[in-house]
């Protein structure tokens, strides 16, 4: 539920600052950009910190050379954050993301069925991980969906056609707030 909790709290925060003024997060986009780099970067730390037996343990026994998948999924996690970063790089960020989510959710299955812990406690049951998968891919989605094409931000403006600067993004704000 972590990195569930990390989307949605960074996500609104964010979505404040964005409000209160703070002209790079006037989009919506660009703070859930944001929020799935945060998360992303929580569930890549589990890779390589005293989680990674129990990450090793979830890889489908069918699948070869566990510890290395939970490796390169740990890599591809913080690639596929940093890339979010970047303007121009994050609508293929959030497709590779959103296929990364997609084949990892079998070991998410085999923990639910295996009974398998997480961090001490019973990983979450199948019903409700595959729900919170859904909320993780509709982000991926949304994100790359609205950053490939135009979205709109909180001040009402258009601004972003796949990887707008900062600064068209501010222009874009200033001119939907002014009225010009």
């Amino acid at each position: 539920m972590a990195p569930l909790l990390v989307l949605t709290v960074s996500f609104a925060l964010l979505l404040v600052l964005g409000r209160l003024g703070v002209q790079h997060l006037a989009s919506w986009v660009t703070c859930l950009r944001y929020a799935l780099a945060a998360m992303f970067l929580l569930t890549a730390s589990a890779h390589w910190g005293s989680r990674r037996a129990e990450l090793v343990a979830m890889v489908p026994p069918a699948l070869p050379h566990p510890e290395l998948l939970v490796t390169a999924t740990g890599v591809l996690e913080i690639a596929g954050a940093a890339a979010l970063l970047v303007p121009r790089l994050a609508p293929w960020a959030a497709i590779g993301l959103t296929i990364l989510l997609m084949a990892m959710f079998p070991a998410n299955v085999h923990a639910a069925r295996a009974g398998l812990t997480l961090g001490g406690s019973p990983v979450t049951p199948l019903v409700p991980r595959t729900l919170l998968q859904i909320v993780f891919v509709a982000a991926t989605v949304a994100v790359a969906i609205n950053t490939r094409g135009r979205n709109r931000s909180l001040s009402g403006a258009e601004p972003e056609l796949m990887g707008a600067s900062l600064e068209e993004e501010t222009r874009a704000a200033m001119r939907a707030r002014t009225g010009r």
